[in-house]
């Protein structure tokens, strides 16, 4: 079974919405014997969930999803995998971390819908 093997540490940044990864942390697909890994470097910024405000009340930035928010921010960045791979490992992460059927369906249709804009913004901004 995929899992997290390392904490999340992070510290805020001064602008208030970002956090900087203060160690690695791994995300293992299938078993950690499998040795099919993804590491998410130190000093990676992530927003957490890029979640519109309006939202926040039911779907915060960070919640119990947050390992998984990370993880998919550093795919998204990163352009390792194709954008659909990347939902999908995010939808798994957060089964793994017991979030609940509904924010995890409501999280990852966000994603499919709205995350082409920041996946293919950063490949361009790559690319420039």
């Amino acid at each position: 079974m995929s899992s997290f093997t390392t904490e999340l540490k992070v510290k805020p940044l001064p602008d208030g919405r970002t956090w900087e990864l203060l160690e690695e942390f791994d995300y293992y697909l299938g078993s950690p014997e499998s040795g099919l890994f993804i590491r998410v470097p130190k000093g990676f910024i992530t927003d957490f969930a890029s979640v519109p405000r309006i939202f926040w009340p039911i779907l915060p930035p960070w919640d119990k999803y947050g390992k998984a928010a990370v993880l998919h921010d550093y795919l998204y960045h990163s352009h390792k995998f194709i954008r659909l791979l990347c939902d999908a490992i995010f939808f798994e992460a957060m089964g793994v971390l017991s979030v609940s059927w509904w924010k995890r369906w409501v999280l990852y249709l966000g994603v499919r819908i709205g995350g082409w804009v920041l996946f293919y913004k950063r490949r361009h901004n790559e690319k420039a």
